[in-house]
């Protein structure tokens, strides 16, 4: 009888992709068709892309990977259910957006999708436009029915602009055409200068937030390899012979011809992103014991991260921005964009230079009104990029504060013998 599995739509095409198109070959309408179009995303949401591609045709595997199959649902404050994110039908636009920072390497990616297939007798070739200069990703090969992710990595201008960005191709057709970038600047709105009058009476402590985390992403590429299928091909013809009674004889003249085809394998990637974070007092703090301080000294922060391939270091880019907020102003308001301090698969951050601090220290001041307990800072760590996606990690630590640093002061009349 065999043995029987049990597969999600996310399964099958993975395992669709080890067996080089084996499973698409045998029930292409159930695995690659009905199953992973029964649900997904209308509304790009938890770090999954919104579809909307074809309902009425068989997905590629890396587009059922990637997009299809899942469905989130939600529930209002009110209690009732909401789960307007999943859909069974939609179109696409061929257009679409992105946001990227001031001075960064990112990777900018699009699908290319084909009905017949892409051999390396006539590869496809993708064009990216960007900002004036023209970059290509040739000899792109694609078994009949499937797709591949064709992506640039570029950096982005120092300053914030919009950057439109236009993408053709020699075959096959793109899951867009057009890219509206956006670049911004995360570096414009650290804290003020805190004093020493600064209370806050009614402060509450906040919870941490926490933001869209993706931690690993796959992705891959298609080759195509000959495999030979030598047949001969027969070719009669009568050949007279004067001398011979019979007049003559039949002579195969055939010829061997090669009736092979091209045979496709897929090279899967993937890359994990992690990273850890330190919050400690100052080495200035003169009270400070490990972790706990008092409040209106300084706090410095470390951030390590590293980033793991399989793949050439062309298609990935390190963990290249990461921002702190802060208890003080419920992780809103103000924020301090770290110093990227390393660069690298393992890239490390630190505070940027305090203006206010007497020393130049590379450290936030706590507010001298904060309550005993725990301080804890929150730094979302992004900018590590990959052909299927940005990678990006939560991180939090804290300080234990005790007292303030009033109370390491004394004022009082001197003693005299």
């Amino acid at each position: 009888m065999g043995t029987k599995y049990a597969m999600t739509a996310t399964e099958a095409a993975t395992y669709d992709q080890i067996a080089s198109g084996g499973l698409r070959s045998e029930m292409v309408s159930l695995t690659h068709q009905n199953l992973p179009l029964s649900i997904f995303l209308e509304k790009s949401d938890l770090g999954y892309p919104a579809y909307s591609g074809s309902t009425t045709r068989p997905q590629s595997d890396s587009t059922i990977i990637s997009s299809l199959g899942l469905g989130i649902v939600k529930f209002k404050d009110d209690g009732s259910d909401d789960n307007g994110n999943g859909s069974g039908g939609g179109t696409g636009s061929g257009s679409s957006s992105a946001e990227y920072r001031v001075d960064t390497d990112v990777v900018t990616s699009v699908t290319l999708s084909t009905g017949s297939a892409i051999t390396p007798d006539s590869p496809a070739s993708v064009t990216f436009h960007i900002g004036g200069g023209s970059y290509s990703v040739t000899n792109i090969v694609i078994p009949e029915g499937e797709s591949q992710l064709v992506w640039v990595k570029w950096h982005t201008p120092s300053t914030p602009q919009t950057v439109n960005i236009s993408v053709s191709s020699s075959k096959g057709s793109l899951s867009s055409g057009s890219i509206t970038a956006k670049v911004v600047s995360l570096d414009e709105n650290p804290p003020p200068n805190p004093t020493a009058k600064d209370r806050n009476n009614s402060f509450t402590t906040p919870s941490v937030p926490s933001k869209i985390q993706i931690t690993a992403s796959s992705w891959g590429i298609w080759h195509a390899a000959w495999i030979p299928n030598w047949i001969w091909n027969e070719n009669w013809v009568w050949e007279e012979h004067t001398d011979w009674h019979s007049g003559g004889e039949w002579v195969d003249h055939g010829s061997w011809v090669d009736a092979g085809d091209w045979e496709y394998s897929f090279t899967s990637y993937h890359a994990t992103l992690s990273a850890n974070m330190n919050l400690l007092p100052d080495d200035k703090d003169p009270t400070a014991n490990g972790k706990q301080m008092r409040s209106g000294y300084g706090v410095k922060i470390n951030v390590s991260s590293n980033i793991r391939s399989s793949a050439p270091s062309s298609h990935v880019a390190a963990a290249q921005t990461a921002v702190t907020y802060f208890p003080e102003f419920a992780y809103n308001t103000y924020w301090r964009l770290l110093d990227h301090a390393q660069d690298g698969d393992s890239s490390s951050f630190t505070f940027k230079t305090n203006m206010y601090s007497t020393y130049n220290r590379k450290v936030h001041f706590t507010p001298v009104w904060y309550p005993d307990g725990k301080y804890t800072a929150y730094t979302y760590l992004e900018d590590a990029w990959t052909p299927a996606g940005m990678l990006s990690m939560n991180l939090s630590d804290y300080t234990a504060i005790y007292g303030s640093v009033f109370d390491d002061w004394h004022v009082g009349p001197k003693l005299v013998d």
